[in-house]
């Protein structure tokens, strides 16, 4: 008997199968190999076609069950979809997508939530919602309102871009109160839609899906769909949930205390408290954990930069040569000494940045010289300043009362890097501790709960394998000093 899990990312969609026997994973495959195309035709705007997420989804689960050949479809117990946060997809009453999906790194929304913030009031919206509307779904939907009235006239409901892989794969038009919170459209206060924004934004209650919590049954997989994917017809589709709640759960960080963090396209810092907890300046930000309940909160608070991964791929993909890996790029980096002898990179170049007020500072190279720098420094700044942010976004946390002692991390993306790694290492003073796993693997275990496979989260995750640990202690001043100077340039950008 076997899980299938979907992670539905802004670079690629990844599918895995999970023994139930044992929890492995006996096959897992990323397709496309290369990014998927990101649309941005005008500065701060980034969209993409749901339509090529279910292609690829298609692609990636033909590709699964080839390298899985033993693997009798029909021995499938349940499907599980883990999703790219924020994003909007609007379709019509035939399940046609209206126009691309704006997708979280999106900007052209800030300005209408910081209005709103505003009009609405600070208190009432830390109550409400946990957060400034922001640029989240809802002001994103907002927007599609004020300028594109011809969409909204055709519009039936508004969804997420894992409630469009759902309804691909179901029929069933639907979401989750863990997604509405994390598009500023739930209301923690009340416990139903946010009806204090809807209101001020003119969303008609006409457009939001039927809800359910993201551990419940949301539909079986169609003939139609079957037959596209080459699976079973009535498979239970039994989870969804955003990527990085989907990505804590699947490190086991499920009670407060426990943090998580990914370095993808995004980096990400999560970590899960008790109660309606937020921070005033919305630097970071709380949402319903996979697990929250009325009666039980649990929400995730999530530090999010969006200058990550995405500023490294761009190094490598801009100014590397063809056919060396990033294993390859390590290698140099590790011969760099620390602080990349005082060339710096300030690596936020993917939209608004949270942690700043929403503001859009841009990548900025600092005291590049030519007759002393060599590419291996590029490499090794642009890797610092992405580890730096992380650090000052974890500083924020702190701040909060969030005590930052062990993170848990997947064995994929930048956290394979030990240069990155140990940075952060040393700068907190945190061990971190990676664990074989990832966000396809995590949504396929968690469709096993409704399943009736496992009696709980915990049970589902108990069999974690801890690969390695990273906890840097030696070089600590050089890591401070390296920062401090880093955190100054930022200082000024920022003026």
């Amino acid at each position: 008997m076997f899980l299938l899990g979907y992670d539905i990312g802004s670079s690629s969609i990844k599918a895995a199968l999970v023994r139930v026997d044992n929890g492995e994973a006996v096959g897992v495959v990323q397709y496309p190999s290369k990014e998927m195309e990101i649309i941005s035709n005008q500065v701060g705007w980034a969209e993409q076609q749901p339509e090529i997420w279910w292609e690829n989804v298609g692609l990636a689960t033909s590709d699964l069950l080839m390298q899985c050949g033993d693997v009798d479809p029909s021995d499938i117990k349940s499907i599980g979809i883990s999703y790219q946060m924020h994003g909007l997809v609007l379709i019509d009453k035939d399940q046609k997508v209206l126009r691309p999906s704006i997708i979280w790194c999106d900007s052209r929304a800030v300005e209408i939530g910081d209005r709103a913030f505003a009009n609405l009031g600070n208190s009432k919206c830390f109550e409400h919602l946990l957060n400034s509307p922001g640029n989240f779904t809802a002001s994103k939907l907002k927007w599609v309102i004020d300028n594109e009235p011809g969409i909204i006239d055709k519009a039936d409901k508004f969804m997420l871009p894992g409630d469009y892989i759902a309804m691909k794969l179901t029929g069933e038009v639907s979401t989750t109160i863990q997604g509405l919170s994390e598009g500023m459209l739930w209301d923690f206060k009340e416990n139903r839609p946010a009806q204090i924004l809807m209101e001020h934004y003119g969303i008609p209650d006409t457009l939001v899906p039927d809800y359910s919590p993201c551990l419940e049954t949301s539909g079986e997989l169609t003939r139609q769909a079957a037959a596209y994917l080459g699976l079973k017809a009535g498979i239970p589709v039994t989870y969804r949930a955003g990527d990085q709640p989907n990505n804590a759960m699947s490190l086991g960080v499920l009670e407060p205390g426990e943090i998580a963090a990914t370095g993808g396209t995004s980096g990400v810092v999560y970590g899960v408290v008790e109660g309606r907890v937020f921070d005033e300046k919305s630097r970071v930000n709380g949402f319903a954990h996979v697990n929250h309940t009325k009666e039980i909160s649990r929400i995730g608070v999530l530090l999010c930069i969006n200058g990550a991964g995405i500023q490294f791929s761009w190094v490598k993909n801009q100014l590397v040569a063809e056919g060396v890996s990033y294993e390859d790029m390590e290698e140099m980096i590790r011969r760099i000494p620390i602080g990349s002898d005082e060339l710096r990179i300030i690596p936020f170049g993917n939209g608004a940045e949270r942690m700043f007020g929403n503001r859009n500072p841009g990548a900025h190279v600092i005291n590049l010289q030519f007759n002393r720098h060599r590419k291996e420094h590029y490499y090794r700044a642009a890797l610092e300043g992405i580890a730096f942010s992380f650090v000052y976004g974890m500083e924020l946390m702190q701040q909060m009362g969030i005590d930052i002692k062990m993170m848990k991390v997947g064995n994929d993306n930048l956290f394979q890097s030990a240069v990155f790694s140990n940075t952060i290492s040393a700068l907190m003073g945190t061990e971190i501790q990676v664990i074989d796993t990832t966000g396809a693997v995590g949504a396929a275990k968690a469709s096993g709960l409704s399943a009736g496979v496992y009696s709980s989260l915990k049970e589902a995750y108990n069999d974690q394998e801890v690969l390695f640990r990273y906890e840097e202690t030696s070089n600590t001043a050089r890591y401070l000093e390296a920062y401090e100077n880093w955190k100054t340039d930022l200082g000024k950008i920022l003026q």
